[in-house]
């Protein structure tokens, strides 16, 4: 039971994906760093001279009715910042393997389906070839 465990943890699958969350993790805080530090106090300018930032508030002598539209924007572009990074360096180049190996496995494909015709023409003609032989053979 131990060796079965063991030997799930090893496959490279496992491995594979336990990097890709730790690298996906750690990118993750890139991007919430660039945001919270670069993109939050261009967004907050924009709110003028409103101390909570980008937003409005509700109830004015609650601070917790402030509607942070900043914070949405941030995470909007937090989330297209993330989502742009997997596209080009997960799914476009996985795209490109795939239609690289599908049409090498349709060339193979191809290539088998010529042999295979030309297999079969050549013993049409082997086949003909020996029927015309035994007829021009006469019956001793």
């Amino acid at each position: 039971m131990l060796k079965g465990f063991k030997d799930f943890l090893l496959r490279g699958n496992v491995l594979d994906l336990a990097v890709a969350v730790v690298v996906g993790t750690a990118f993750v805080a890139i991007v919430t760093a660039f945001t919270e530090y670069i993109i939050n106090p261009l967004i907050a300018a924009l709110g003028g001279d409103n101390d909570m930032g980008w937003g409005f508030q509700i109830l004015a002598d609650n601070p917790a009715t402030f509607v942070n539209i900043g914070a949405v924007v941030s995470a909007a572009i937090n989330f297209a910042i993330i989502a742009a990074v997997v596209y080009f360096v997960l799914i476009v180049p996985a795209n490109a393997a795939k239609k690289r190996f599908a049409t090498e496995k349709s060339d193979e494909k191809a290539s088998a389906e010529d042999l295979l015709i030309q297999i079969r023409d050549i013993l049409e003609v082997q086949a003909g070839s020996a029927g015309a032989h035994a007829k021009d053979v006469p019956n001793s």
